[in-house]
């Protein structure tokens, strides 16, 4: 009798349908973890933004209009951070791309369209930050 070795024609076609299935399920949910990461990642960026400008607040309560953050004088708009500040007071590195404009810094990742504004505070206010827009992420 010949002992054979090796799977038949049919059987890796078998698996190589299987393979296909898993990969076709599971493709979708991998596209979407990127999306997720970055709104997750924009999440962490709007909690510093929120803890910097208060932590500005408190020592500018204390210290007037200008204070010294790790041996750099950064001044104060109505006690609150102004918009070409706040990214370097919150510790946004370099995947983040912060632009100031006229009063409004709006905060990106990955020069996506991922974002939120931080706009500075009026006199007698609160800075008002937006909540993350996640439509082109």
């Amino acid at each position: 009798m010949k002992n054979t070795r090796g799977f038949t024609l049919i059987e890796l076609v078998m698996v190589i349908v299987i393979l296909g299935i898993l990969a076709a399920v599971a493709a979708p949910k991998l596209v979407n973890l990127q999306k997720d990461a970055k709104i997750a990642s924009l999440s962490a960026a709007l909690g510093a933004v929120k803890s910097a400008s208060a932590m500005a607040h408190a020592s500018g309560l204390i210290n007037g209009n200008t204070i010294s953050v790790e041996g750099t004088e950064v001044t104060l708009v109505n006690l609150y951070p102004a918009d070409d500040d706040i990214g370097d007071l919150a510790g946004l590195d370099s995947s983040y791309t912060v632009t100031p404009t006229a009063g409004t810094a709006t905060i990106q990742i990955d020069s996506a369209t991922c974002s939120f504004t931080y706009q500075e505070a009026a006199a007698d206010g609160v800075p008002a930050i937006s909540a993350i827009n996640d439509a082109g992420c």
